[in-house]
């Protein structure tokens, strides 16, 4: 048994406190109409399924009613933050949904106001009120609720951040994560475990030693535990409500581990006789909340059976009508597919191309960097960033890019993050929920090679804006220092921007001087939606990359720059191979008195097809040259949609150079044979030529 105090939170005597006694009879009615509309729901959604209306997916919560009728009643949607899960039926209806916006959802209907269709059925969500669209990767929506929960406690708001789960999600990873976080920063959470002992079909013996999954979490510090019954409706709310008043009054985390029973199957798609022996499937039923609370309700002498089964029919005839209006609702338009994939960028007003006009002094990339960081937190007093390294004495990440941010910003502004890219990643995503005048920006890793674990994470920034039907978009820019020619050998030199474009919705650019760098930098700041900030860490110092900055230098989205203009060969590039190429073609000009373009493509997503295709049919030869990968690297799609929308202007193939297919080996010798040089985009260069 711990001695934390304020561990395993009892509840006072002085505390409010439901019990059948104590609890009015309107409070009583209402929760019983609740209950059983939400039942009745539950029990109707596989209908539509068998109709092939749709709910083609389906999680039926009976069993957690007594838990999910308490998060509902204490959530308020003026202060709180809700991140329910796929089982979360009868919490939202609880929060103030209606019968006909759950049905619309498990229609997938336009008019769904958790995603308007776009999202899976049983992901119920009301952005509007504070009710997250989240994910169904399981639990990962923690970390935006502790995300979120900075925000409250930032800007002195008084509400809290609650994330609902079920106790097999704790096993990931980045629930972890997320409770260490929030207990590291006392933040306003409450994590709801909502335990039915299973998984879908895998015990939860199988999960953790511990019988309860809470217990996992009692040596951390800062963290209240506190256990209930979930299927009983007033020690749930008794729970609820004590969990809510310690936040409020610490504001430190709580978790409240329900114990609850599944009476269904998983889902829809599962067949829980194959798992469940008859004994305990009839003991599921046996312990039916909702049927429990009606004979309680009777039995007290608070209602009589006629009051309870008018109740009933009223949720039945409250159903029915929202039945018809849901099926007579519209269908998602397939034209609007295309609608919020990308949130709106910043444009640009100064320099609406992102040409320099020659005026500014010249810096380094790094100086670049660190000064338009400065500017923007100046410009935006809700920008934020934080990441590993960020802000120890005089250090500013590992390579000093935020040097000196914290001692001007503050801690609270600029601050270290757990060695935790999910948390790093997440956090970010759900802070910025809290106010759309938020920017955040974040180191996603120290080096981008060390970025993998955040994976889930960016997948999450990338469709949130799409999935929550343009409700939703994180505010949010990933910097990653990237790329090799620094001897840093496997997670240290790889490059992983074509892996990243293949997500839509997110923003990402490459620059290859210090004027692009502070533009495009200062563009995704202000831009809504996420942004991948690629930084060529061998041209942080590096006299090539200096450039003359102008003051609020800009630079568009999209907007590709013609380092040098030519007539018989495009070389298309971006970050440390620009210089490369630059050089080629200043050699290939002195040698034969040939004059070849060189397009620094600055962006990746979105890209510049009308710069590289006006480029292509004046020089009617093509070369791709970039650091990574030649096989499925970005240059492939570079290559393939020249191909596919200029083919007829083509004297000779279009080629590409970069890396072997191969990691980046730490030896220099080795290093220097996978990696493109200026000798090997020169000898391309002349293949073309020759052609």
């Amino acid at each position: 048994m711990t001695t934390n105090k304020f561990k395993q939170l009892a509840i006072r005597r002085e505390d409010k406190e439901y019990t059948i006694k104590s609890t009015g009879k309107e409070t009583l009615q209402k929760w019983f109409s609740l209950l059983t509309l939400g039942r009745k729901l539950d029990e109707k959604a596989p209908n539509y399924l068998k109709q092939a209306l749709g709910w083609s997916y389906h999680a039926p919560y009976a069993g957690h009613d007594g838990i999910q009728l308490a998060i509902g009643q204490i959530f308020d949607r003026n202060t709180d933050h809700l991140f329910p899960y796929y089982r979360d039926m009868l919490t939202v209806i609880s929060a103030g949904l209606t019968a006909e916006e759950i049905i619309l959802n498990g229609l997938s209907k336009a008019q769904d106001v958790a995603s308007g269709g776009r999202h899976m059925s049983n992901h119920f969500a009301k952005p509007g009120w504070n009710i997250h669209n989240v994910s169904s990767s399981t639990g990962n929506h923690t970390l935006h609720a502790v995300g979120v929960a900075r925000a409250i406690k930032y800007y002195g708001s008084k509400g809290v951040a609650i994330s609902s789960q079920g106790e097999s999600s704790v096993s990931e990873g980045y629930v972890y994560e997320a409770i260490n976080g929030a207990s590291r920063e006392e933040l306003p959470v409450i994590f709801v475990f909502q335990d039915n002992g299973y998984g879908i079909s895998v015990p939860k013996s199988d999960q953790t030693a511990n019988p309860r999954a809470a217990d996992n979490f009692l040596a951390f510090k800062n963290l209240g535990v506190i256990y209930c019954n979930g299927k009983d409706m007033f020690n749930s709310m008794n729970a609820m409500h004590k969990a809510k008043q310690t936040v409020l009054e610490t504001g430190k985390p709580v978790i409240v581990h329900a114990n609850c029973i599944r009476i269904g199957s998983h889902s829809n798609s599962d067949r829980q006789e194959l798992y469940r022996g008859p004994e305990e499937l009839q003991e599921a039923r046996m312990l039916d909340p909702l049927a429990k609370f009606r004979k309680m309700l009777f039995y007290s002498g608070k209602f009589t059976e006629e009051e309870l089964a008018a109740v009933e029919e009223e949720a039945t005839q409250i159903i029915s009508a929202a039945h018809k209006k849901a099926l007579a609702a519209p269908d998602p338009d397939p034209k609007t597919i295309l609608d919020f994939v990308t949130a709106s960028p910043y444009s640009p007003v100064k320099y609406p191309e992102g040409i320099p006009d020659g005026s500014g002094p010249k810096k380094r990339l790094i100086e670049a960097l660190n000064e338009t960081l400065k500017a923007e937190f100046r410009h935006n007093p809700d920008t934020f960033m934080w990441g590993q390294d960020m802000a120890a004495g005089e250090k500013g990440g590992i390579f000093n890019v935020s040097k000196g941010l914290q001692k001007e910003f503050g801690p609270q502004r600029i601050f270290n993050a757990p060695i935790a890219e999910d948390y790093i990643v997440g956090t970010a995503n759900g802070m910025s929920r809290f106010n759309e005048k938020i920017r955040i920006v974040i180191e996603g890793a120290e080096f981008a090679d060390y970025f993998w674990p955040a994976m889930e994470q960016l997948v999450e920034l990338s469709h949130d804006f799409w999935r929550s039907n343009g409700q939703f978009a994180p505010n949010v820019t990933i910097r990653l220092a990237s790329g090799g020619y620094i001897g840093g050998g496997l997670y240290h030199s790889q490059n992983i921007e074509a892996s990243l474009s293949t997500f839509p919705g997110l923003r990402i650019v490459y620059p290859s001087f210090a004027d692009d760098a502070a533009g495009l930098l200062r563009t995704c700041i202000r831009s809504k939606g996420p942004s991948v900030f690629m930084e060529p860490k061998a041209l942080y110092n590096d006299p090539l990359a200096e450039a003359n900055v102008p003051d609020d230098f800009e630079v568009p989205f999209g907007k590709a720059r013609i380092r040098r203009e030519g007539d018989r060969l495009t070389l298309i590039t971006y970050g440390n191979t620009t210089h490369m190429c630059l050089r080629v073609a200043e050699r290939i000009a002195k040698e034969n008195n040939i004059q070849v373009e060189v397009i620094d493509l600055r962006s990746i997503l979105p890209l510049d097809k009308e710069t590289i295709i006006r480029s292509v049919k004046k020089t009617n030869r093509a070369l791709v040259v970039h650091e990574d990968k030649v096989f499925s690297g970005f240059g492939a799609e570079v290559s393939a949609m020249i191909q596919e929308e200029v083919f007829r202007y083509l004297d000779a193939p279009v080629k590409r150079v970069g890396a072997t297919f191969t990691p980046v080996g730490f030896n220099r010798i080795l290093e220097k044979a996978i990696l493109p040089d200026d000798d090997k985009i020169y000898i391309a260069a002349k293949e073309i030529l020759a052609f």
